[in-house]
């Protein structure tokens, strides 16, 4: 009995102990059915509800639809509107058959007025048809690992085999947070296009400080959905719900939370030079030492991170680019996490001219040992 009573009390000390990291990163919730809360540039998922489950998506579509366009048309192009993209159903930027703009205007009409008939001329201007376009938008979707989506659209009208999942748009919308171009359209407010005032739906790009986009979409079966992504500090969250009757509140609620409770430290760049050391008996007087991977950690706002080097104070000839110059320490909060191996930058041939003699060299790395 006692043996009992005594473990039961170590569970309670146990449980008590956990509580207050449990209440820290207890995250608000949604009224989503489905949504998802990601870091962008490291991919990772700080809070999710039903993430992978297969949903209509609506006008979100168009994110996909926006990013196959411009990786197979230049935003300077022209294009003829096509017949079969006037008059489509649901939201329009109005356009008229055979009237003629911009790749890049049609995008501004697309992402800002959610317009179906943008979507439309995009799709017969990029892949001669609604179907053609739709496979590009798959083939996009699988090179993502994009595992619980498919396209049958590029507008995002109800159909039984178009649909995604919290998490996929948040992977797509990441990779779409690449390009320039994208954030450009995306962030954008209000714009004129074509003789025509756009206003942007998505409203938190007013009501939201740090918000930088990204797309609406509502229809009556896949309810209300949307993508958001805010940037504050270097840090960068994307929010997708699906099926959210409060989704601006939802969004905001969980920027919020993000964060106070993350931040994204870039540690490393890839390729980024950390010394640059004289070479002895080179044709190059001098090699820089250089690391061939970055890295990036999503760490709380508290959290310190050291980033020490080891590497020597000369090197001599030949070096060989991509040779092993020394190692990058990172640690938090005194734990050390990760190494990264340092490079020489260059190949550098020996001077022949210059050549050491064996006790030469000795006596130079006695020099860099002793600093």
């Amino acid at each position: 009995m006692l043996k009992k009573t005594i473990a039961i009390l170590l569970c309670l000390v146990f449980l008590w102990m956990m509580i207050p990291s449990m209440t820290t990163f207890a995250h608000p919730g949604a009224s989503a059915h489905s949504f998802v809360l990601m870091e962008a540039r490291t991919g990772e998922v700080l809070a999710e509800r039903n993430a992978n489950e297969q949903m209509l998506i609506a006008s979100t579509t168009k994110i996909m639809t926006a990013m196959v366009t411009l990786q197979h048309a230049r935003m300077d192009e022209m294009v003829t509107v096509d017949p079969n993209a006037v008059g489509i159903e649901g939201s329009s930027m109005y356009l008229r058959s055979g009237e003629e703009l911009t790749v890049g205007e049609l995008l501004f009409g697309l992402m800002l007025s959610s317009g179906n008939d943008a979507a439309t001329a995009l799709a017969y201007h990029v892949a001669g048809g609604v179907e053609e376009f739709a496979e590009l938008m798959n083939a996009q979707a699988d090179a993502l690992g994009m595992q619980n989506s498919n396209f049958q659209n590029p507008h995002g009208l109800d159909a039984d085999a178009h649909y995604s999942t919290a998490l996929d748009m948040a992977i797509l919308t990441a990779f779409a947070l690449e390009n320039e171009d994208f954030i450009e359209i995306v962030s954008t407010r209000s714009a004129q296009v074509a003789g025509r005032s756009l206003v942007n739906s998505n409203k938190l790009l007013w009501r939201y400080p740090d918000a930088i986009g990204v797309k609406t979409g509502y229809t009556r079966a896949a309810g209300r959905s949307l993508v958001g992504a805010a940037e504050r500090n270097g840090t960068r969250l994307i929010v997708v719900t699906l099926s959210a009757p409060n989704d601006w509140s939802d969004h905001s609620a969980l920027f919020d939370w993000g964060f106070a409770h993350y931040q994204y430290h870039a540690v490393v760049a890839e390729d980024e030079t950390f010394a640059n050391i004289p070479v002895v008996s080179g044709v190059m007087d001098r090699v820089e030492i250089v690391a061939k991977e970055g890295l990036g950690l999503l760490l709380h706002p508290d959290d310190v991170v050291e980033v020490v080097t080891y590497f020597p104070q000369m090197a001599f000839a030949p070096l060989i680019a991509g040779s092993l110059a020394g190692v990058l320490m990172v640690s938090v909060n005194g734990e050390t996490i990760q190494e990264i191996t340092l490079f020489y930058r260059d190949t550098i041939d020996l001077d022949e001219t210059n050549r050491l003699t064996s006790w030469e060299r000795f006596r130079w790395r006695v020099r860099d040992f002793f600093g």
